[in-house]
Order: structure tokens, then C-alpha cells, then sequence
């Protein structure tokens, strides 16, 4: 993430916004299209993780290119899905490569 360095706790949105170089409208955008869940203040105002940070960077990049923001949220959505699935399909290859190095021996 470009500009200033990021504090610890969660961001109010305006800061969010500012340094992922967006508005708070971009946010509340991916929040209603499901991306990101904004954390809440006790006074209800929206705060977002680093983590979350870095999905809306990945969202902003996207957009940026010309994708609808939308169909942005959903290609992240279905990337994330992607990496969980290869890494336990990963997971399940070790055992049975493990297996055969076994018998091979």
C-alpha cells in the first residue's frame, strides 16, 4: 500500500480511504458488494484492519484497470477460493507422495 505508514489498530474510513489513495464511498462499496466486513466503532462508524487494507488495495488495482467494481470484488472473492482449494489439494498430495516414496524404497 502506497503513502503514509499504517497504524496498528483498525482505520476510521477516511484514513483507510486516504492512504489506499480512494474514497470512503470506494469502501462502502466493496462492503456492500460482500468483500470486506468493516469492523465497528462503539459509535458505529466503520474501521478497517490492515488485512482488510490489503483486500481493498487488490479491489482499487482492479478497478483502476476498468473492471466494474462489482465483478473487482467477485474476481478476489474467486482468487481467495482458488489459493484455499490448491493449498489443500497440496495438502492431500503430501500424504500420498509420502506413500509412495515408501514403497518405492
Amino acid at each position: 500500500m502506497a503513502g503514509p505508514e499504517v497504524s496498528r489498530g483498525p482505520l476510521a474510513d477516511c484514513r483507510a480511504a486516504e492512504i489506499l489513495g480512494t474514497t470512503p464511498a470506494f469502501l462502502r462499496a466493496i462492503g456492500e458488494a460482500r468483500l470486506i466486513t468493516p469492523l465497528r466503532s462503539e459509535g458505529g462508524h466503520r474501521r478497517y484492519s490492515r488485512y482488510q487494507l490489503k483486500i481493498a488495495a487488490r479491489a482499487r488495482e482492479l478497478v483502476d484497470q476498468g473492471t466494474p467494481v462489482e465483478a473487482a470484488c467477485r474476481i478476489i472473492i474467486l482468487e481467495d477460493q482458488l489459493d484455499e482449494a490448491q493449498r489443500i489439494n497440496e495438502e492431500l498430495r503430501r500424504p500420498a507422495d509420502q506413500s509412495r516414496s515408501r514403497s518405492d524404497a
